[in-house]
């Protein structure tokens, strides 16, 4: 029962992005597939600035659905890129034009040919200004661009609003909204506030649009019950990318957001961290991640780089299907 209840929630949470006819809706899924089965059919493609292309929070994504379906292959291209945005804006203190999404999107599209694309967005698309409704506008037509292109390819988007930016860790030059000049180097001291107006425009879309998942306000509830007993208490040292910790939690909202049952372990993070680091099977996911993801990062613009990036991540294959075997069988 519990394995069909949970196929019944993912199945409702991506088919909302591209609804069925509203005849089949209410059609009980056909067969025993796996709860999981949904995700393992697909091929996802999981794009963002550097957050993403650290990546720690799709490798935990990744390890949970393996530790919880062995007996299924989750296909996920993660292509995360430093700096990038959606809205092609670029502070002036940045030295380089920021890379935009919109730019490499329809080759990955072309090269990838996912059938689901994961977007993350937002952290630099206010480019660490205060709020303004040309940069607003900017993200919203970045993202609305990107919506329409996945489309005409017939993949169906799931995007993540931008998790927060936390002023109280220390070392950040923060500006106030009169100073002269803003940029990553020197944000603006209440940059969160941008973050939570794309985070909340992104909540209002459609449903046959996209699969919203909020992870904006999951992380900043979290960091609020942490600094109830903690004042100091954050997930990103530097204010932008989370630690380990963050890209734990992340995942966990993803998940969540897809309808999947966490184990009784999860909620609490800090010894749900320690054990899953502690399994043997974390390293490997972790390694076939980052290799995937910096192979075919590569072959948007050299597509052989792929081909070997997957040659590679076959050969840790036989590795983590050993320590799968034995929860597969039971």
């Amino acid at each position: 029962m519990l394995r069909r209840s949970l196929l019944i929630l993912i199945l409702v949470a991506l088919a909302s992005v591209l609804p069925p006819p509203a005849a089949a809706a209410s059609t009980p899924p056909a067969g025993n597939r796996s709860p999981a089965t949904v995700l393992a059919d697909e091929r996802v493609l999981w794009m963002g600035d550097s957050i993403t292309q650290a990546g720690g929070y799709v490798t935990f994504v990744e390890y949970y659905l393996a530790r919880a379906y062995p007996q299924e292959r989750f296909d996920i291209v993660a292509i995360g890129l430093n700096s990038e945005t959606v809205s092609g804006l670029t502070e002036s203190t940045h030295g380089s034009i920021r890379p935009c999404a919109l730019d490499r999107l329809p080759r990955a599209l072309e090269l990838v040919k996912p059938t689901v694309v994961v977007a993350c967005y937002g952290m630099n698309d206010g480019i660490y200004h205060p709020p303004a409704a040309e940069r607003q506008q900017a993200f919203e037509a970045g993202i609305r661009k990107l919506l329409a292109t996945c489309r005409a390819a017939r993949a169906r988007v799931i995007l993540l609003t931008p998790p927060p930016f936390d002023r109280v860790p220390p070392g950040r030059h923060l500006q106030p909204a009169t100073a002269p000049v803003f940029g990553y180097g020197t944000p603006y001291e209440a940059y969160d506030d941008v973050l939570a107006a794309f985070a909340r425009w992104e909540t209002t879309l459609p449903s046959d649009r996209a699969l919203v998942i909020d992870l904006h306000t999951g992380v900043n509830a979290y960091l609020a019950q942490r600094r109830q007993t903690t004042p100091a208490f954050t997930l990103a040292p530097d204010a932008v990318h989370p630690g380990d910790l963050g890209h734990l939690l992340m995942a966990q909202l993803v998940l969540r957001g897809l309808g999947f049952e966490l184990p009784a372990t999860a909620s609490d993070l800090d010894a749900e961290l320690a054990r899953i680091q502690a399994d043997p099977l974390y390293p490997l996911i972790k390694q076939q991640r980052e290799k995937r993801s910096e192979g075919w990062r590569a072959a948007v613009g050299l597509p052989a780089a792929a081909i070997n990036a997957d040659a590679e991540c076959a050969e840790l294959q036989p590795q983590i299907d050993t320590l799968l075997a034995p929860a597969a069988n039971r």
